[in-house]
Parts: structure tokens; C-alpha cells; sequence
């Protein structure tokens, strides 16, 4: 099993975690797998999906550092016969490189957000110090996959409890109550997500 270390405000959790979510609006199936260790975590997932009459494929990577700040996203896409590969490097203060360029309209983000997928709350969850009650205003870059677009938003968080958060997004005003672990990994995300299965294991 995996170690759970407990600071004053969550749990941090060090090992590997494999998870399973069924997305209720895209039609889908991801097999995630979380590998945490003290310098940081590495995220290896495959969505598959329908949506719009399309089957889709995601694969995507994510690496961030021992605070849950964002480093690097690679995203491979496929819907139908056409395919899509995302870069992007970030220094975990806010600035980015997309497929090796400096990207300005991203400054100031340290999250990723990626539609297809609620695995991408747990980096805002993980990265912010909140207590109960608490709320964070953040800047994050979005991935809206279906719509073929890469744009920050603003989000907020509101800690509720210890495995409830309220997120909103501002532009839009959607709203919802996520339900998570103590290691802060997503169990349910009301019309969207629900995990069906989660297994731990020492880091590799």
C-alpha cells in the first residue's frame, strides 16, 4: 500500500494509485495511474469516449513538482481519423512553452485543467493549503479538447469539508460539489464523473 502523510490541512499521499472513472456527459472510460513521490507526481491516463456520434481518444502525461505545481503536459488526441498532440512546459510560477514557444497568454496559470478528465481537480486540491471554509481564486490553463481550444480561465475552490470542494467556473458560472479522498483524487463529480474502482501501491 501506498503511505499517507498528514499535515495540517490534508493528507499527502506517497505511492502509486491506479484509478478508474466513467464519464457520465462524454460517454466514457479513463484508466489513470498516479505516481507521487517526495520531488513529485507523475500522471500517465487513456480516455476513450463517444461524443457528438465520434468515438475519441485521449492519452495524456502530466508532470509536476513536490508541490503539485504543474511542469509539463503532453496531450495525444485522436477523434475519429483526425489527431492532435499538445507540448506544453510550465516553471510552476506561471510561465509556458506550447510545442516549444513561448506562450504569454498563459502567463500567471499554474494549473492545467483538461475537460475530459476530473483528475485535473486534484491539482488545485493538492497545490492550495485550504482549510475548511476556505477559498482560492486561481488562474488556470484550460483544455477543451471537443472544441479544439487552449485558453486560461478563472476558477475559484471552496473547501467544505474534507472530501467536499465547491468549484466554479467564473466565466461561465458552472458550478459544482466534488467529492474527494484523503489523498484529494476525485470520487465523485456530480452529472460529469464517478470513480468505479481505485487501487494503491508502493511508488515504483
Amino acid at each position: 500500500m501506498g503511505e499517507l502523510r498528514k499535515t495540517s490541512s490534508k493528507s499527502e499521499f506517497i505511492g502509486q494509485t491506479n484509478l478508474l472513472w466513467t464519464g457520465r456527459e462524454y460517454y466514457s472510460l479513463e484508466n489513470c495511474v498516479v505516481n507521487v513521490r517526495p520531488g513529485g507526481a507523475s500522471i500517465t491516463s487513456t480516455i476513450v469516449g463517444l461524443y457528438d456520434e465520434k468515438i475519441y481518444q485521449v492519452d495524456y502525461r502530466i508532470q509536476t513538482s513536490q508541490n503539485w505545481e504543474t511542469l509539463s503536459l503532453e496531450i495525444k488526441y485522436r477523434q475519429s481519423n483526425k489527431m492532435q498532440v499538445i507540448r506544453l512546459e510550465g516553471d510552476g510560477k506561471g510561465s509556458w512553452m506550447k510545442n516549444g514557444e513561448q506562450a504569454d497568454e498563459f502567463k500567471g496559470c499554474i494549473d492545467v485543467d483538461i475537460s475530459l478528465t476530473p483528475f485535473t481537480n486534484t491539482l488545485p486540491i493538492s497545490r492550495l493549503p485550504m482549510r475548511q471554509h476556505d477559498s482560492q481564486d486561481i488562474h488556470v490553463l484550460y483544455c477543451d479538447l471537443l472544441a479544439g481550444e487552449l485558453r486560461p480561465v478563472f476558477q475559484k475552490y471552496t473547501r467544505l469539508s474534507e472530501t467536499e470542494y465547491r468549484y466554479q467556473n467564473i466565466p461561465n458560472d458552472f458550478g459544482a460539489t466534488i467529492e474527494v479522498d484523503e489523498a484529494g483524487f476525485v470520487v465523485d463529480y456530480p452529472q460529469l464523473f464517478v470513480r468505479t474502482a481505485a487501487f494503491t501501491f508502493p511508488s515504483e
